[in-house]
Parts: C-alpha cells; structure tokens; sequence
C-alpha cells in the first residue's frame, strides 16, 4: 500500500516479527546504496532485543554479606560505540580493525550491586545496563561466595 506522497505502507503485526524491516523502507538505500549495510546496522540498533544474549559478570562476597546482604561493586562489560568509525564498522571502504566491523567495543563500567541477604553460592541476577548514549546490555551476574 502506498500513502499520498507516493511512500510505501506497511503494518508490521506483532504475529510476524520478520516484517519489521519492511516498516522502514526509504529511497536512501534507492539512491544511496553503499550505505545500505550502515542502515541495517542502525536498525538492528533500533530494534535491539534486550532479552538477546547476555554478558557474563562475577561478583565476589564474603559468608557475612551472603547472610546480611551488601552494596557491593562489580565491573561487568557494557556495549559502546566503537569511537574509531563512530559505530559504521568501517572507515571508508575498509571495515573498522578496531571493532571488525561490528560498529561496538566492550568497555567496563562499575557498578554497585545490592546483593539481597540469604544469597547463596551459584545465585544469578539478570540486569540491564543502559549507559548514556549506548545500548543496552544484558549482564547475567555470577555470584561467588568467597
């Protein structure tokens, strides 16, 4: 279905999730086509799944903060736009070697966790990181008592 000024229309229901692509169709892949792997990119980042796969994190208490519980710091791994091709994945015509083309980098952030009391060795917590001006990661924290 077109609109008035000649656009292509199209409904995405929430029955077909291989549709959603065609919801943003535009003339820039028309008339520009070598930035058509750049525009995938930006869609997949627009439409990122946060329930995708999560990144691994470990956190380190002791028996007494298992018991009682704790604030505790913890360095897990967050997505960031590779700074050296502005998240494209690549600069000119070569794909980016800092990121191989990915158009992210893993960085560390730190984080204070409040671990709940009665938390035993093994437990894993699901979070989210949204840090400002990236996406969002899914970390899986790994509690270890110590």
């Amino acid at each position: 279905m077109f609109d008035a000024f000649g656009h292509l229309v199209v409904a995405a229901g929430a029955d077909d999730p291989g549709r959603e692509s065609e919801c943003f169709a535009d003339d820039v892949i028309v008339d520009f086509p070598s930035v058509a792997p750049a525009v995938d990119r930006m869609r997949r980042a627009f439409l990122i799944d946060e329930r995708g796969e999560a990144l691994p994190a470990d956190v380190r208490i002791s028996p007494r903060e298992a018991r009682h519980g704790a604030l505790v710091p913890v360095h897990v791994p967050v997505r960031a736009t590779c700074p050296e091709c502005g998240g494209r994945g690549e600069t000119w015509a070569e794909v980016c070697t800092r990121c191989q083309g990915t158009g992210h980098e893993l960085r560390q952030q730190r984080l204070r966790v409040s671990v709940p009391p009665g938390v035993s060795d093994g437990s894993r917590f699901s979070l989210t990181v949204a840090p400002r001006h990236n996406l969002p990661t899914r970390i899986e924290l790994h509690v270890r008592v110590a």
